[in-house]
């Protein structure tokens, strides 16, 4: 992702405020995952970082919920948004803020924002008539409908016509504005693929969109006409803004929008495309408000091969999964093996056969018998390599070779969201490390009594392993912590405050930093081998 100001030392991300009809599923944890990895990743190099999450929680479709089950929507959006905090802590996610749009504080932005635009003259009182999609708390164009008025996203669903008066936003007023945003800055929206779509929708010409309701009481009053509410998108874009607040500060758009605005990086579901990259660049716009920079939306997950639903039954639960293999596994699996940005694939035995080869195989199992090596022939600890031979290291060490540039190489794959490459980047060095070990045979060399080529062995695989670990802390933090535990650090990768500055990070981030004489832990697995259900 180009265009981060580098100079500005804070980062900014967001996942979707999540849409309270129902529990969490594998689709929100994919996303938050892959915001929290970002967020650690740009905490790791010094950065001063907001992760942003939430609910969303207003409109008809939650009333209608609440109502079906016999509860006040307060208490409805309540256990939900419980449920999505106690996933975010199972799967390890290092939220910073959690953003409700039922809070008082956020009423006071959206009032705020709202009165901004209106005096802009940008809000209008009309008439809408059209086809709404309840689950999607949207009007469709009649072109994009399914036979039967069917949502195109809710297909098991008719949308509902409606002939109501509305308040509006003026958007088609902002079409050349927009236009300009995309051309001027050709990453706002990522990958190639979403830009293209919003491209083309936006020159087919923009309509002017509803932003409020009557018959609908779940939400915000309108300032101007309380007989409307404020419809969910105006009111839930407006979460992201209203999480910048910190605790105990007045909730006004000056306070909000001082230390942490423009936010980086609007992570997001395709589905949320329009709303992320056209109508809320436009709301800024007549709000006077600096756009965000990025918003990159991903793509859907499918299981073993199959769109995933209630009516397939084949859904799948993330609580059960962190349940049954753990956090690190779940998110290794997600992050790695799914390009981010396109279409990917849950198969469990698949995910099973990945985690336990590279995570199991390859990198505990070279931690481990290295260890064990250390133990017996240097008293468990790091090895000492004079200088000269550090030198001679680098010219026959195919280890350093892959090692001495990797986390420049490694940095560029999670700047640009792309954790399988990073993934791919960092396990080279670990399998050049098992070949390497083989090869050179250290045992071999101890019945030789070459003491000196055996230290130097035996340090280089555990500074290959310490390397890998350290770069793969964003996606699987508490492998990485029990790595670092065992090569004798107490760094603990899931505390937020580990890294003051970004020397810390230049000096793990290098080659050769286990130091010479560190006392070693003692070798366990640092990943048991998953089972099938």
């Amino acid at each position: 992702m180009s265009h981060i100001d580098i100079s500005r030392n804070t980062f900014t991300i967001t996942t979707p405020l999540y849409y309270v009809n129902d529990l969490p599923h594998i689709g929100s944890a994919y996303t938050t995952m892959a915001a929290d990895a970002v967020a650690r990743f740009e905490r790791l190099r010094g950065k001063s970082v907001l992760l942003i999450t939430g609910t969303d929680e207003h409109g008809q479709k939650i009333q209608r919920t609440a109502q079906s089950n016999g509860v006040e929507p307060q208490v409805h959006c309540d256990q939900i948004a419980a449920g999505f905090e106690e996933l975010w802590q199972k799967l390890n996610i290092q939220y910073d803020r959690f953003s409700r749009t039922t809070a008082s504080r956020h009423a006071s932005i959206v009032k705020e924002f709202f009165s901004r635009v209106w005096d802009k003259g940008d809000i209008y009182l009309g008439q809408q008539k059209g086809w709404y999609c309840v689950s999607c708390e949207e009007f469709k164009e009649e072109r994009d409908l399914l036979a039967e008025h069917r949502c195109p996203i809710h297909p098991n669903k008719e949308a509902e016509w409606r002939d109501e008066q509305n308040y509006f936003f003026a958007l088609s007023k902002y079409q050349s504005q927009l236009e300009a945003l995309y051309q001027e800055r050709p990453n706002f929206i990522q990958p190639e693929s979403r830009r293209n779509e919003v491209l083309s929708f936006v020159r087919q010409g923009l309509q002017d969109f509803s932003i409020s309701r009557v018959n609908v009481d779940w939400g915000f009053p309108v300032p101007v006409d309380p007989n409307h509410t404020i419809y969910v998108w105006f009111d839930a874009l407006l979460g992201y803004v209203t999480a910048l607040l910190d605790p105990d500060q007045e909730p006004t758009l000056e306070n909000a929008l001082r230390k942490w605005w423009p936010i980086n990086l609007h992570l997001i579901g395709k589905d949320i495309l329009r709303f992320h990259a056209v109508y809320w660049p436009a709301m800024l716009m007549s709000a006077e408000i600096p756009v965000s920079e990025h918003v990159f939306g991903h793509g859907f997950l499918t299981k073993d091969g199959q769109k995933m639903g209630k009516s397939l039954g084949n859904t799948l639960n993330p609580v059960e999964l962190v349940n049954r293999y753990g956090a690190d596994a779940i998110r290794y699996y997600f992050l790695k093996e799914i390009e981010f940005g396109k279409d990917g694939d849950f198969n469990e035995t698949r995910f099973i056969d990945i985690v336990n080869a590279d995570l199991a195989n390859d990198l505990g199992n070279l931690l481990n018998r290295t260890l064990k090596m250390v133990q017996k022939y240097c008293h468990s600890r790091v090895p000492e390599v004079k200088d000269e031979e550090e030198e001679e290291i680098l010219v026959d060490n195919p280890l350093k070779a892959i090692g001495w540039e990797l986390s420049e190489r490694v940095a560029r794959s999670y700047e640009a969201l792309a954790f399988g490459e990073a993934c791919r980047e960092i396990f080279t060095l670990i399998r050049a490390g098992n070949k390497f070990i083989d090869d050179q045979a250290p045992w071999s060399l101890y019945k030789q009594g070459n003491l000196p080529a055996v230290g130097k062995v035996l340090y280089t695989v555990l500074e290959s392993v310490r390397l890998a670990a350290y770069l793969l802390s964003p996606i699987i933090p508490s492998i990485s912590t029990e790595i670092y535990r065992q090569l004798g650090f107490s760094i603990d990768f899931n505390e937020k405050t580990l890294i003051k500055d970004s020397a810390t990070y230049s000096t793990h981030a290098a080659w050769g930093t286990l130091p010479a004489h560190q006392s070693l832990g003692e070798p366990k697995p640092v990943f048991a081998r998953l089972e099938q259900a």
